[in-house]
C-alpha cells in the first residue's frame, strides 16, 4: 500500500485524536506525521507556556509516534497559536513540499471545526483540504471528528465549542478496541498535558472505543 500522512497542529493531536486508527493503519502501511508547531503555548503543571515547553512536547510527540508505528515526524516550526494569522499559504507550501516527497495517497487530519474549536486545528484542517485538492496523487482525505453526543459530554474548553456530528453525517467509523491499549500508551507519553489526558479519558469511558471520520475521495 502507498504511504499516508497525518497532519496536525500540535504534539498530542495524534494520540488524543485518531490514535487508535493511526496505530491500526501503521500495521499495513508507512505512516508519516507533519506537526505544524511544537505546542509551546500548551499548559504545563497548571501554568501557561514555559521556555522549554516546546522542546518537551516535541520529545513527547516523538515517543508517542514511535508507539503508534509512525515512520517519521516532520516539524514545520511555526509558533503555537499563530496558524490563523495569515500564515495559510506558508504552512501549505511547507506541507506540500513534504507530501511531494512522500507521495501519499491518503491524508489524515482534523475536521473543519477543529474538534474543540481551537483555531490552530481549524487552520490545519482548512490547509490540509486545500493541499488535498492541489495534489493529484492524494486520493483520500480523512478528517477525524466526534459525535454530537461526545461533544455534549465535554465541558466548555474554548470560547466556541463545536457541536459534533450526527451519525448520518459521519462517513467512516473505525473500531479501535484492538489498538486502544496502543493509543492509551501513546497518550501517556504527553505527560506535560496530563490535565487533558485525565479529562479525555474521563469522557472516553462513557463511549464505545470507536473513532469517526468525514471522508473526501477523488
Amino acid at each position: 500500500m502507498k504511504p499516508m500522512v497525518c497532519i496536525f497542529a500540535h504534539p498530542d493531536d495524534e494520540a488524543f485524536g485518531p490514535g487508535g486508527t493511526i496505530a491500526k493503519l501503521s500495521q499495513t502501511r508507512e505512516v508519516y506525521l507533519i506537526c505544524a508547531t511544537k505546542g509551546e503555548a500548551g499548559a504545563k503543571k497548571g501554568r501557561k507556556g514555559g521556555r522549554n515547553l516546546g522542546a518537551i512536547r516535541a520529545k513527547e510527540l516523538l515517543k508517542s509516534a514511535k508507539i503508534l508505528g509512525i515512520k517519521k515526524v516532520y516539524f514545520l516550526g511555526f509558533r503555537d497559536g499563530t496558524l490563523s494569522n495569515s500564515l495559510y499559504h506558508q504552512v501549505a507550501a511547507r506541507i506540500e513540499k513534504i507530501l511531494k516527497r512522500i507521495k501519499p495517497d491518503t491524508i489524515l487530519t482534523y475536521e473543519p471545526r477543529g474538534i474543540s474549536g481551537h483555531l490552530d486545528h481549524i487552520a490545519i484542517s482548512m490547509i490540509s483540504s486545500f493541499v488535498f485538492e492541489r495534489l493529484p496523487f492524494v486520493k483520500k482525505l480523512m478528517r477525524f471528528c466526534i459525535t454530537a453526543a461526545r461533544a455534549r459530554a465535554v465541558k466548555e474548553y474554548f470560547i466556541y465549542r463545536p457541536p459534533g456530528y450526527k451519525r448520518s453525517e459521519i462517513d467512516l467509523v473505525v473500531d479501535v478496541k484492538n489498538t486502544w491499549g496502543v493509543k492509551l500508551a501513546a497518550m501517556l507519553q504527553h505527560r506535560s498535558q496530563i490535565h487533558d489526558i485525565q479529562r479525555i479519558l474521563k469522557v472516553a469511558k462513557r463511549f464505545p472505543k470507536k473513532e469517526n471520520f468525514l471522508l473526501r475521495v477523488k
